[in-house]
Parts: structure tokens; sequence; C-alpha cells
């Protein structure tokens, strides 16, 4: 009987990935990053100063998916698509919540005031909330620094007001504290007086639906608006993606995308940490 020695055996050749292994990592890959953004959390940026000072134009936000449960605008492109909501649960007032509206399907952020069976009301700019008028304190006047993507942008009558600080420019801004029954406080702006919502008589807020209101109280098309002026009424529970917890990323509009460096000079890192509980924000 001969042996083959060792040596004279021919090496084990190494096996090339199969495509099936190649196409179970990247099938595993995308059910996981399906699962994170369907569930757990979702990054939206802000295109828009309706929500400002809390919010600002070129954030990028976390939010979270869990809290109010899911719907179908939980999922990307909306499948599964299905009526109501899994594991729901109403917000609290002061929350700030994505939602998607689906006439214009599009994703907005507001902040929740009135809930179910809530009554409403504007009164010479007030927040009136179950007939009973939402303390609000005024605040030294807030600069917001001047940027690509943040002009010193105000609503008629109102006319800017820009001062230096150094090599930068901030328009300011007349603010105040305001603070909705149970401690949520947050910072809104009030650009005129005697403005277009400025009053309107109390309504009740329907069951299943919230009273949602951008903090740039003279610049928001929200549920004081209908939508057939533009605004978005009484906002169905449904249609909620989740709540606003924390800006990762912030940028003043000056970087492009083909010059990676700027995106650093652009970036606004003070902004980075912001959370949005409703804690004096």
């Amino acid at each position: 009987m001969r042996f083959r020695s060792a040596r004279n055996r021919p090496a084990k050749e190494d096996k090339p990935e199969s495509a099936w292994s190649l196409a179970r990592f990247f099938l595993t890959l995308a059910i996981l990053t399906w699962a994170l953004r369907s569930f757990i959390v979702q990054p939206f940026d802000i295109p828009s100063g309706s929500m400002l000072p809390t919010l600002y134009i070129g954030d990028y936000i976390v939010t979270a998916k869990w809290p109010y449960g899911f719907s179908r605008f939980s999922f990307p492109l909306g499948i599964p698509s299905f009526s109501g909501r899994i594991l729901g649960a109403l917000p609290k007032r002061g929350d700030v919540v994505v939602f998607r509206v689906p006439a214009e399907n599009a994703d907005l952020i507001k902040r929740v005031i009135g809930l179910p069976g809530d009554t409403v009301a504007m009164r010479d700019g007030r927040l009136i909330l179950n007939g009973h008028a939402v303390p609000r304190e005024p605040l030294p006047p807030l600069g917001i620094r001047v940027s690509a993507n943040s002009p010193c942008r105000v609503i008629p009558p109102a006319t800017p007001t820009i001062i230096a600080r150094g090599d930068e420019q901030y328009c300011m801004f007349t603010v105040y504290l305001e603070t909705l029954p149970g401690g949520p406080s947050y910072t809104v702006l009030d650009q005129v007086a005697h403005g277009q919502a400025d009053d309107f008589a109390p309504v009740r807020v329907p069951a299943g639906h919230l009273f949602l209101m951008g903090d740039n109280r003279d610049d928001s098309l929200d549920s004081r608006f209908p939508p057939y002026v533009g605004g978005i009424g009484m906002v169905p529970a449904e249609d909620l993606i989740g709540r606003a917890l924390v800006t990762f990323w912030s940028t003043d509009g000056s970087a492009s995308w083909w010059k990676p460096w700027t995106w650093f000079t652009a970036l606004r890192a003070d902004r980075i940490g912001n959370r949005y509980s409703g804690d004096a924000e």
C-alpha cells in the first residue's frame, strides 16, 4: 500500500465566499436597519423655522418610535399598511412630536398643546387651555445667529433687528417662557402683536386627535389653521411617528457635500445634545 507524503499533498484551496453568504449578510443588515428605524429610532432633519427657538433649521434629531405605539406611518413606505395604532398611547402636553400629513405625504414636527377633550383658544396672543390662561413669562431678547440657512426671517409687519457680536450677526426676537399644566416649560417666539392667529374662539379637541402648535407662534401653520388655508387642523393620533429626543448634528447651511471639511466648519456644536423633554427648553 502506497501513501502520499504530506509534502506532496496538494494544498487545500480556500473557497471564495458564496453569493448566498453575501446576500444573506446584506439581507440581515437590511432587516436590522428596517427594525431599528421602524421600532426604535429614526433620524429627521429640520427644514423650517416653525419650531424656533427650540429647533433650528439645519438641526438633525433622533426621534423615538416606541412612546406612542406604531401605525402604518411608523414603517418605511407605509408597509405594512393598516388602520389604527398597535400599543397606542397618547403623548403628554409639551411633547415635541413628528407626524405624517398624508395629504402632503410630508413629515412635520410640532409641540403637543391639547389632548382629546381639551379646549384650546388664543386671546391676544395668550394661550388659553381649558378656560385658563397658560402662564407666560417674558425673557430677555433672544439672538439667533444669522447664517446661510437661518436668515433673519420675520413676519410682517415686524421688521428685522440685527446686532453684531464680534464677527457674527444675530437676529433678535421677543421670547417668552410658557408653562403648560403639569410643568412642561419651553420658549416661544412672539414676533408681532395681533397676528393672524393671536385670537380664536375655544375649540374642543375631538377624540383620537391632538392640537399641535409651533413654538414660533407667528410663523407656524399649525392646528390653529384648517387644511384648506395651509394648516394642519386637528391631527389624528394615528398620524404620529414618534417623539423628538435629541439633536445629534446641526449645520448652519454653509457646508457642501463635495467638500467634507466644510461639514465641520458649518457645525453648530452647541446644538448637539439638546434634549426635548419639556424642561425649560
